[in-house]
């Protein structure tokens, strides 16, 4: 029966993370669906990570370790490129998959039309005592040709992803080259070419951890930026979703402290839609010195972290 159906790999990335991966690992494990292998892709981790997986016996599961740390994008492309699964699927070494979300994603392939190359799901974020579920319901589209949505920025968690590994021809991969969001540029490519569907409910617990690549702001501005300049064509059709990125980017800069490319970016923000409120707003608070900024920032904050 197992050998009818069609093999699954999940490729685990992880760097330094053997207090966090046996839960991860024991989630894959556990699924129903069980026509599975496992590829564990070290990234030249200093701890015991390798003694850690090592300690599992089982026979689908399959452990590679960089000789030099290459980061999260490279690790997966490695794994990728020893899969031997029709599909692919990818997991972090901080979250934990419910038992049935391979299942469901399978029977979702099972009727989709051949133009769907990924079902993603539903998933809840854990930060600290805080459990949100993403993908927000105030997005209008979430399934079918998302590549506009894609645009505006980033709802298919990676973890929650099941995609046809047929996806990747073409040397369509992660972008070894981003320090962070990585995934949001690989789904705005893939978006050209494939539909995604969308399982309304959440199939794993995503955790907030303290060394997490998302927390890095300088990361995710330099990715953000490489981002926008790579698909300048795609986000150039809609002005004001492009003035939306170059506020985003410009406020962040300013935010660490580098305010003339900041303000470079707000200009080009206000060059992209004159409308943009926010923008002017800024650059009108900017004339008042950094200490002003600054007091403004945080209060934005505060109150956005009320609602």
């Amino acid at each position: 029966m197992l050998d009818q159906k069609p093999k699954v790999s999940v490729i685990i990335p992880t760097y330094n993370r053997a207090h966090l991966i046996p839960r991860a690992i024991k989630s894959v494990l556990n699924q129903t669906y069980l026509d599975i292998e496992i590829i564990i892709v070290d990234d030249s981790s200093t701890d015991n990570t390798e003694e850690i997986v090592k300690d599992f016996k089982d026979r689908r599961l399959k452990y590679i370790r960089h000789n030099i740390n290459k980061g999260a994008s490279a690790a997966r492309n490695t794994g990728i490129r020893e899969s031997r699964g029709k599909y692919i699927a990818f997991q972090d070494s901080d979250d934990e998959w419910f038992s049935n979300k391979l299942e469901k994603q399978i029977e979702a392939f099972a009727d989709a039309p051949p133009e769907v190359g990924i079902v993603y799901s539903g998933f809840y974020r854990i930060e600290a005592n805080r459990k949100l579920y993403l993908p927000s319901d105030q997005l209008s589209l979430k399934e079918g040709n998302i590549h506009n949505e894609l645009l505006k920025g980033n709802f298919v968690g990676t973890p929650t992803v099941l995609m046809k590994k047929e996806c990747f021809r073409n040397q369509r991969y992660f972008n070894e080259s981003l320090p962070a969001l990585e995934d949001w540029e690989l789904w705005i490519e893939l978006s050209k070419y494939y539909t995604f569907r969308y399982i309304k409910k959440p199939l794993l617990c995503s955790y907030s951890t303290p060394n997490s690549i998302n927390l890095n702001e300088n990361n995710m501005l330099k990715a953000h930026e490489i981002i926008l300049l790579t698909h300048l064509d795609d986000f150039s059709k809609n002005k004001k979703n492009l003035s939306e990125h170059y506020y985003d980017i410009g406020t962040g800069l300013c935010s660490i402290g580098n305010f003339n490319n900041g303000k470079n970016y707000l200009i080009k923000s206000l060059k992209a839609y004159c409308l943009n409120f926010k923008t002017i707003s800024v650059l009108f608070i900017l004339l008042f010195g950094h200490n002003i900024y600054y007091k403004f920032r945080d209060l934005h904050r505060k109150i956005g972290h009320r609602t």
